[in-house]
C-alpha cells in the first residue's frame, strides 16, 4: 500500500485516479482548492481518503499545505494533477505549486507531474514571465516548464522516480465534452507510475503517454534549459530544489 497526495482532485482526472487509487486499497489524501468544491470530495473521504484543501494558486497556501503534510504520514508519491487551462491562475497553479511542492515535500519517492502535448507549442523562454500570475498565462509554456521541472527533478534527485504524463485531450470539465481522447486511459498512467512495480514504472526522467514512453520537447531535456527555470522559480520563491 502506499500512501499518495493527488492534487486537484475534486474532479476530472484527478478525481478519477484518486478514486481508482482508493478502490485499489491504496491511502490517498486527496485535494481541493476551497471547502465548496471540497464537497465533491465527500464520498471518498466517506471511504477513507484524507482530505487537504488549499488554493494553490496563493503561495502562502502552498507553504501552509506542504507544513501540514510534513506533519502527517509519510507520502510515497504526489500526483501533481491540479492545472488550470486559462487565465491569471495558469502559471502559479501550473508551474509555480509543483515547484513549491518539490522543494518543501522532499520525501516522496515517485513524482508524478501532469504534462500536456501542448507543452510541443510552449516557448523555452523564461525572460518576462509573469509567475505571480498578474496577468494571463501561456498553458503550452506552463506545461513546457512542468514538463522540464520533472526531468531536472530526474537528474537532481537520483532516489526519485520523477516522471511527466501527456494525459491525452480527454472530456473533462477542462478539455470539454467533444474532447477525441480515452477518459480511462488518461488516468491510469499516473496510478501505474505512482504505484507499480513492474520495470517500466520504475524509470524516471521520462515523458508518457498511455504508459508509452514518448520523445517530449527538446528543451524539456536541455540541460541549460533546466537550470535556467530552476534558477527563475528559486529566485521568484526564495526556496530551491535539491
Amino acid at each position: 500500500m502506499h500512501r499518495i497526495l493527488v492534487t486537484g482532485s475534486a474532479d476530472g482526472l484527478g478525481r478519477l485516479a484518486a478514486d481508482a487509487l482508493l478502490t485499489e486499497g491504496h491511502e490517498v489524501v486527496v485535494h481541493a482548492r476551497n471547502p465548496d468544491r471540497a464537497e465533491a470530495l465527500r464520498p471518498l473521504v466517506d471511504r477513507g481518503a484524507h482530505l487537504v484543501v488549499a488554493d494553490l494558486g496563493e503561495r502562502d497556501a502552498v507553504h501552509d499545505l506542504a507544513a501540514r503534510l510534513a506533519d502527517d504520514a509519510q507520502l510515497d508519491a504526489v500526483i501533481h494533477n491540479a492545472g488550470v487551462w486559462s487565465g491569471r491562475a495558469v502559471m502559479p497553479v501550473n508551474i509555480v505549486a509543483p515547484y513549491l511542492l518539490t522543494a518543501l515535500l522532499p520525501g516522496p519517492r515517485r513524482l508524478v507531474y501532469l504534462s500536456s502535448g501542448s507543452h510541443y507549442s510552449g516557448r523555452p523562454v523564461l525572460d518576462g514571465v509573469d509567475w505571480q500570475g498578474r496577468k494571463p498565462g501561456s498553458y503550452g509554456d506552463s506545461k513546457l516548464y512542468v514538463t522540464a521541472l520533472a526531468a531536472a527533478v530526474a537528474r537532481l534527485r537520483p532516489g526519485v522516480l520523477s516522471n511527466a504524463v501527456d494525459p491525452g485531450w480527454v472530456p473533462t470539465r477542462m478539455g470539454g465534452a467533444g474532447a477525441p481522447d480515452d477518459l480511462e486511459l488518461g488516468h491510469r498512467t499516473q496510478e501505474w507510475l505512482a504505484t507499480s512495480a513492474d520495470p517500466e514504472a520504475l524509470t524516471t526522467g521520462g515523458y508518457w503517454y498511455h504508459r508509452e514512453r514518448q520523445e517530449p520537447h527538446a528543451a524539456a531535456l536541455d540541460l541549460g534549459f533546466q537550470n535556467r527555470l530552476l534558477e527563475a522559480l528559486e529566485r521568484e520563491t526564495g526556496v530551491a530544489v535539491e
